[in-house]
């Protein structure tokens, strides 16, 4: 007996205790009455407030289910509070009361059928031991509320909303805004619980399948609710736009669409099809079975000894390995066992999506007339709005929403295509098109934009990096929908919808990353499950598909790439020791003269040039990239499950072997041996493939690729004995051109396009030019490079002979040229320039590439004879003909100077040390101007680092372009040009997992604000003595606080005279008097203005107070989050701008100051005398907080005109 009363202990008994006579507080059933009709208590209202009170304080702050596990236990769901929810009538709307307690039930519903989720870091035993348990009281609480007979449960939750729903947005208060999302989430919540995996439910599945729910929100009215605030959203409602997104996706997740607009007769053909498969397979299961199968002569047991060929004998036992010599092989292999090690577990996209989903006759069609009034007005509106929330990441969106939002999207594009097709399929009468029809692809236009191209590029190339496997997963599956769905309205044959699926094809094509973000998912994947293999070689198959249809009819396909111009070093070092100097030019010409940079981001620059550049597109080279061993391995880990793939699924691997095999000719990457026992299994194996399963037209296909890769393989092992060996390996790009053509891929490693050595400036660009060719003599003899030295003085004595010549029979012809035995005196003409030949091949490398003597040789005035192009190794150096004789033989001795007495310097620097290379932006040349352009400098379409737009492309703004990247772990990779590629550094498990760490850890921050803000406030119309009091004493405050602002201290100042002021002697001068009443008016005061920006700044202060003080359960912040910047923007301007009023009543005396004509020197000493006047006013005032305040351009007088200290009138003025 004393065992069987040991109280359990998982709940607290006190706890257990209050929460029992609060539940027993609320109502129940009168034993007098004879209606069993439930009666609520005296202070039911009360009491399911406390109980709220009871879950928001000691379950969530304490991180505790002890009050949730009691409510479990006491049944409160399913024996009250639904029973409360029938007692109020759908006639009786008018009743506030029955409102309020309604309005109560929900508030206490909604936390107790909020999602359970399990977090490793913060359960603690507490939660293993409630979680099972109330898991099925979820399940409970949903088949008890779904099938309630009673009442309509969800359509009262509508009915509680609908007062708020009906109130335009400007009005809602923050009550009506947190009853709107009460109500919606308790809907989600609805539509989430599901039973849990492992988790063997006890009642009739079938009360609480999909098909009951959907049959539910029809008949309960929850899907024209849902209507109504999709397609008014962005115009009645806002933050509400990720809870109907969580409730579509979850009652259409894993929902097939293919089938759902498909007729009744045509749904049981496909059924039957799939039942005959079925059969058909389990059949051929049976029948390999029974050739081996046990017979009634097998009852005893059999052991057999098998001889190999070294002699050794293994021991085979079961009568199977009697069969033939392949089974008693099979059954050897068989028993060979090989451990793997163990790896964590990891959480794949379908355990998150669940099951496939089997839908009844009647919820089927009711989901079709759904989706069908969905697409034609929801669509658009939700989703566009649901678009911009992700692309400015409002603080409503968390992590999840994103990726439901993708799954979203491809779903219904989906179902619009299967839609289109079934309406086709009907062969309707075609009906005379209105001017305001509606085009079948406007209706899904919201997600065909640019912006949501450049979002979709966006999240592809950040879920990858994160390696956030499953939203990658629904990203990819998105980008095939949107694919698809393109394709579609190009095969249209409407003119419009091709010109706008041709500008949007342009557009996912321009940006060279997509195309290296979608072959880098296909070459790297590993064990990231099912789902994301299938939506990964869908995508790549897809893309491929249709990039090659639309390269084909675009020949002057554009890409554009991003790359950072910077070569191999040991590129550069064998260039310049060709040049005749060391491996240290190299290193220069790599990365700077100067190793030492003041500016880090001068020497980023100086190492490399982030470039964007468009080029044209070639598709034969592209698809080299979905050739390497790693995207091979993909499409043969898929093909591994070919009895479960569909034909689709089985013709997308097909096509991708075949494009490999005999398109590109690499069918050497197929040769390995597990490869090839896959394809020899598919066709000839144990198990092959099902022609009545998959279809005759597949089966044949198949069969013909495999034999002739087979033949192909057996061919070129006759051609390539090496083959037997590479037959067990995985193989190289440079391997696999060897064996398919029998010698190694030529590449050169001379650049197309040389550039020339780096451009090299002085660090003090204050020195003399003597200075100057002396530090550039020095570094050439540090370097031992004088033979350049040697050939740059023989260049100079050659120019001065030939240009001295010149210049004496131009002399000569000038004097004896006479008129009238008169001399013509005048200036010479411009003498030819001098062509520079270099010596030898080396000689013009050096000039092309080595930096000091191409420094030396401007410094000289050596010239190039074409500097507008582009400069080559043969481009011509010549001597201007502007340089004269004297001028050459200058740089002559200049450079013998320096040559026998080079320069010294300071702290043991050398004479390199004085360069530095020249940054990019230093370097970069002028725009070319166009004969057209007027030359204004400031353009805004002066060419910047990128477009403002691509060329012949959608021309739309991108809503995030201004914003900043995120700094991410960059790669280099080397290509075929010698060039590094810049390209997204895979990153580790660990840096991924701290990456998913810190968005759960934001994601959780964002949980716990909405989860908080569940509740919504009692009422409005209670009171409260001491909120009032205290909010009384708030605004008295805040009176206070505004008379001190626009007090009289301000007026007093006016009449200070500030310090520091006096008037000059020329102002003495001309007024002949020195009373300090016209001194003062030469001051202009400005008090008052400043006192209204601090009147601006008072005011926002105080609206933040106010927010804070608020306790409001639902947060409107997220409401006027689109509206933000307009409103702060209108504050600070009506903050920054001063009363009309107090500007005109505050008259000054007209000034004597003598004005000239043009006065301006006299006007700005006016105007710093009066800024130097308010600024110590200011000091002397003494106030708190000037340093806040903006400066405000002083008004300007108008000045009276005068001459010579007279004041002249004008007419004209007045």
């Amino acid at each position: 007996m004393e065992d069987n009363e040991i109280p359990n202990d998982t709940v607290h008994p006190e706890v257990r205790a209050h929460i029992n006579s609060l539940v027993s507080a609320l109502g129940g059933y009168s034993v007098d009455s004879d209606d069993d009709k439930y009666k609520l208590g005296d202070d039911a209202l009360e009491v399911l407030r406390d109980l709220k009170k009871w879950i928001r304080f000691y379950d969530e702050k304490t991180n505790r289910m002890d009050v949730a596990r009691c409510l479990a236990e006491a049944n409160i769901v399913c024996t009250d509070l639904l029973q409360i929810l029938a007692l109020w009538p759908p006639s009786d709307n008018d009743s506030k009361y029955r409102s309020k307690v309604a309005l109560a039930c929900y508030e206490l519903m909604v936390p107790l059928t909020w999602p359970i989720e399990k977090d490793p870091e913060t359960m603690t035993v507490n939660h293993h031991r409630h979680l099972p348990v109330l898991q099925l009281a979820q399940l409970n609480y949903k088949r008890a509320i779904i099938n309630f007979d009673a009442a309509q449960i969800l359509n009262t939750a509508i009915r509680v909303a609908l007062p708020s729903m009906a109130l335009p947005i400007g009005d809602r208060t923050a009550r009506d805004q947190g009853i709107i999302k009460l109500i919606l989430y308790f809907l989600r919540n609805i539509a989430m619980i599901s039973p849990p995996p492992g988790v063997n439910y006890e009642g009739d599945e079938s009360q609480i399948s999909r098909s009951a729910l959907i049959d539910a929100f029809s008949f309960q009215d929850v899907f024209l609710a849902i209507l109504t605030i999709a397609s008014n959203m962005g115009e009645d409602f806002r933050t509400e736009d990720v809870i109907i997104l969580e409730i579509l996706f979850h009652f259409l997740k894993r929902v097939d669409s293919s089938k759902l607009f498909v007729s009744e007769k045509q749904l049981n053909k496909i059924k039957t099809d799939e039942l005959t498969a079925a059969m058909n397979k389990e059949a051929a299961m049976l029948r390999s079975y029974n050739k081996k199968g046990p017979s009634r002569h097998s009852r005893f047991g059999t052991m057999i000894w098998v001889k190999r060929e070294n002699g050794r004998t293994v021991t085979v036992s079961g009568q199977d390995a009697l069969l033939d010599p392949a089974a008693r092989e099979r059954k050897m292999d068989g028993s060979k066992t090989f451990k793997a090690p163990r790896r964590a577990r990891k959480d794949e996209a379908d355990k998150e999506l669940g099951p496939p989903v089997n839908l009844d006759e009647r919820a089927r069609q009711q989901l079709k007339d759904f989706v069908s009034d969905f697409l034609d007005s929801g669509f658009n509106p939700l989703f566009l709005h649901l678009q911009r929330s992700i692309d400015r990441e409002a603080s409503h969106v968390l992590e999840s929403h994103k990726a439901q939002f993708f799954y979203l999207v491809s779903w219904f594009l989906e179902a619009e295509r299967v839609r289109q097709q079934a309406n086709k399929d009907q062969k309707k009468p075609a009906q005379p098109a209105a001017e305001d029809d509606v085009n079948t692809f406007n209706l899904v236009a919201g997600v065909l934009q640019p912006e949501m191209i450049i979002t979709l590029n966006r999240y592809l190339d950040r879920a990858y990096t994160d390696k956030n496997w499953p939203q990658l997963t629904t990203v990819m599956r998105c980008f095939t929908q949107i694919l698809l769905t393109i394709q579609e309205m190009t095969d249209s044959g409407n003119e419009e919808d091709e010109e706008i699926a041709d500008n949007l094809l342009s557009n996912l094509f321009y940006e060279e990353k997509t195309h290296d973000t979608i072959a880098s998912v296909a070459r790297t994947f590993k064990d990231q499950g099912f789902e994301y293999l299938d939506a990964c070689t869908e995508l790549t198959h897809t893309f491929l598909r249709i990039l090659e249809a639309y390269s084909k009819q675009n020949v002057d396909m554009q890409v554009r790439s991003r790359r950072r111009t910077r070569k191999k070093k040991k590129a550069k070092q064998a260039e310049a020791v060709a040049a005749g100097g060391t491996n240290s030019d190299a290193e220069e010409d790599e990365d700077l003269v100067n190793p030492v940079s003041d500016d880090d981001d001068e020497a980023d620059a100086r190492k490399a040039e982030h470039t964007s550049q468009e080029r044209k597109f070639n598709f034969a080279q592209f698809a080299t990239r979905f050739l390497p061993q790693g995207v091979v391995d993909t499409f043969v880990k898929f093909t591994h499950f070919y009895q479960d793939l569909s034909p689709e699924q089985l013709k997308r691997a097909h096509r991708y072997f075949y494009r490999v095999a005999f398109k590109h000719e690499m069918g050497t990457m197929l040769f390995r041996l597990d490869i090839i026992s896959l394809f020899y299994n598919m066709i000839k194996g144990p198990l092959p493939l099902d022609s009545s399963t998959v279809g005759k037209s597949v089966y044949k296909e198949w069969e013909e690729l495999v034999k002739q890769i087979l033949r192909k393989c057996t061919k070129k092992l006759e051609e390539r004995p090496a083959l037997f060996v590479e037959l067990l390996f995985s193989k190289e790009k440079q391997t696999a051109f060897y064996l398919e053509y029998g010698y190694e891929r030529q590449t050169s490693s001379v650049s197309t396009n040389p550039r020339p050595g780096a451009e090299l400036e002085f660090k003090d660009k204050m020195l003399e030019k003597e200075a100057q060719i002396a530090i550039v003599v020095g570094v050439l003899l540090d370097r031992n490079q004088t033979e350049w030295l040697e050939w740059v003085k023989k260049t100079l004595a050659e120019a001065e002979s030939e240009r001295r010549g010149w210049e004496g029979e131009q002399e000569a012809r000038r004097l004896g040229a006479t008129t009238d035995g008169e001399v013509v005196v005048g200036l010479l003409p411009e003498a030819p320039y001098t062509v520079i030949h270099p010596s030898n091949d080396k000689c013009r490398t050096a000039m092309f590439k080595n930096p000091h003597l191409r420094l030396l040789m401007k410094l000289v005035g050596f010239e190039r004879l074409a500097p507008t192009l582009d400069e080559t190794p043969d481009s011509v150096w010549i001597v201007p003909g502007r340089m004269s004789a004297y001028d050459l033989k200058e740089n002559l001795n200049m450079i013998n100077k320096a040559e026998f007495e080079p320069p010294t310097f300071e702290a043991g620097e050398l004479a390199e040390d004085q360069l530095r290379r020249k940054s990019a932006g230093t370097k970069a040349a002028p725009r070319k101007r166009a004969a057209f352009d007027d030359g204004d400098d400031d353009d805004i379409l002066d060419d910047g680092e990128e477009p403002l737009f691509a060329a012949g492309r959608l021309k739309s703004i991108n809503p995030t372009g201004d914003r900043p990247k995120k700094l991410r772990r960059k790669r280099m990779t080397i290509n075929s040009d010698g060039e590094e590629v810049e390209e997204v550094r895979e990153i580790d498990d660990e840096e991924a997992a701290a990456r998913a760490k810190a968005r759960k850890l934001k994601q959780l921050e964002k949980l716990r604000k909405i989860k908080s803000e569940v509740y919504v406030r009692a009422s409005d119309d209670e009171s409260d003595e001491e909120a009032d009091k205290e909010f009384f004493a708030r605004e008295e405050e805040r009176r206070q606080k505004t008379r001190a602002a626009y007090g009289g201290p301000a007026k007093e100042k006016e009449k200070e005279k500030p310090t520091g002021v006096e008037k000059s002697a020329w102002e003495r001068l001309l007024d002949g008097d020195d009373s300090e009443e016209d001194d003062e008016d030469a001051v202009v005061e400005r008090p008052k203005q400043k006192k209204a920006v601090k009147r601006g700044g008072k005011r926002k202060l105080d609206a933040a107070d106010l927010g804070d003080d608020e306790d409001v359960d639902m947060d409107r912040d997220d409401d006027d989050e689109e509206n933000t910047a307009d409103d702060e923007s209108e504050r600070s301007s009506s903050a920054a701008s001063p009363a009309p009023a107090k500007r005109a009543a505050k008259k000054r005396k007209p000034s004597k100051k003598p004005v000239d004509d043009d006065g301006d020197e006299e006007m700005q000493s006016a105007t710093q005398t009066s800024e130097k006047g308010v600024g110590d006013e200011d000091k002397g005032g003494g106030e708190e907080d000037t340093d806040d305040d903006m400066p405000v351009a002083a008004p300007v007088r108008v000045r009276p005109r005068v001459r010579a200290g007279f004041i002249v009138d004008s007419s004209d003025e007045e």
